[in-house]
Order: structure tokens, then sequence, then C-alpha cells
């Protein structure tokens, strides 16, 4: 059976202020760093296998601070980027109304179609269960490009709840297929700063 962890990225500057994201390549800001260490403590009581991340800095980083105290390597994969933005990259909702009205999600913004980042992310998790049959996977990556791979693995949940910045979820598959034991959770953020350290 393999398991297959979810995470999305720590908390940026831009997550803070709203702003579309996609494929700018936003750091962490010190919330992001901090919660990525109480991840990565909260990772080591688990067994994983290998880890694999966007190349975004984002999360290359937050799946560098989980490898650094699990001592692995992190395998950057292009694929796993965030859905891109287009126009949209940079602005604010409100930015969006006052440039394009309320109805700017129905005009060619340029940004990534579903069809697009369903076929590079199932192509991804696909070679993964082929390579990794039976291992444990952490996946570090994006909350919108998540949430549309995991809401096609499973289409019979609802899973409307935007994914926390460093939540972690759990996808197990066997011979009847993918389940969710575990969505967007985050009990690590209630660690102590001392149970961090």
């Amino acid at each position: 059976m393999t398991k297959i962890g979810f995470i999305r990225h720590g908390s940026t500057p831009w997550n803070i202020e709203g702003k579309a994201q996609g494929w700018c390549d936003i750091p962490l800001n010190n919330d992001g760093i901090v919660d990525a260490n109480r991840l990565a403590q909260r990772l080591l009581s688990e067994d994983w296998d290998i880890i694999y991340s966007s190349d975004l800095l984002r999360a290359h980083h937050t799946a560098n601070i989980i490898a650094e105290k699990m001592m692995k390597t992190v395998y950057l994969d292009s694929r796993l980027r965030e859905i891109a933005g287009g126009l949209i990259e940079g602005t604010t909702e409100e930015e969006r109304i006052l440039k394009w009205g309320s109805g700017w999600r129905e005009l060619d913004l340029k940004i990534e179609s579903d069809d697009r980042v369903l076929s590079r992310g199932m192509t991804f998790i696909n070679e993964i269960c082929e390579k990794h049959p039976n291992e444990n996977v952490l996946i570090v990556s994006h909350g919108s490009f998540l949430k549309k791979i995991i809401k096609k693995l499973i289409p019979n949940e609802p899973f409307e709840e935007s994914l926390f910045n460093t939540s972690i979820t759990l996808l197990q598959r066997d011979t009847f297929g993918w389940n969710c034991p575990l969505f967007n959770c985050t009990k690590h953020l209630v660690l102590t700063n001392k149970e961090v350290t």
C-alpha cells in the first residue's frame, strides 16, 4: 500500500497580504519557517521514506526544513508547482475586482487550466506509485494544486476547506483505490517552543 503525505508549504508574506502567488517565487516569512520546523518535529515520530517538493522557493524551503530534521534528501519536480496564476499573480481579490470587475474569474487572464494542472499532477502521482510501491512518500507543494489532486483522487468527498499552511493530508492507496484518513491536519502548530527546538 502506497501512502502519500501532501503538505502545503509554510506561510509567506503574500499569504498574509492575500495576494495570488502562482509561479511567483515568494519566500517563507518567519512564521512559515517556525511552523515548518514544528511540522518537521512532528514528522520525526512517523515513518517516511522519501520527500518530493515543488521547485518554488516557499515549498522547497519547507521541504528542506523537514528533510534536515529527518536526514533525507529532497527531490524537486516542477510538476508540483502551484497553479500558474497568469495576470492575477501578485494581486489581491480587491485589486482584481477593481481592475477586471467582479466577474474576473470568467475572463481569460492566462490562468492555467484545470486540465493542464491535473495532467501534470496525475502524471507525477502515477510515477510515484510506480517508483515507490508500499512506501510512504511526502510531497510538499501548494494549496490550490494539492486540492485539485486530492479531489481527483477521492472525488466522492467534499474537501471544500482550503488547505492550511504546513497542513498535512494523508492519502493511502490499496487494491480498492484511494482513501483519506487525515485531511488538512495542523496539530503540530499547537506545540510549544520547547517541543520545537
